[in-house]
């Protein structure tokens, strides 16, 4: 399992890889919702998930 500062990591570099993408010109609607980077949303989903899960296991420490 990884550490909450982990997953986050993995999200800033894949900001960072999308915004490249976005500056680049090339942006396309449709490979961002039905073509490669439908993978790449589904996964920082996931992480997103998970960063807010244990976010809210820590701020609810008590429970």
């Amino acid at each position: 399992m990884s550490t909450k500062q982990e997953l986050i990591n993995e999200m800033i570099e894949m900001q960072r890889k999308f915004t490249a993408y976005e500056q680049s010109g090339k942006f396309s609607a449709e490979e961002y919702y039905v073509g490669e980077w439908k993978t790449y949303r589904e996964r920082y989903q996931e992480l997103t998930n998970e960063v807010r899960e244990m976010a809210s296991k820590e701020a609810n420490f008590w429970k």
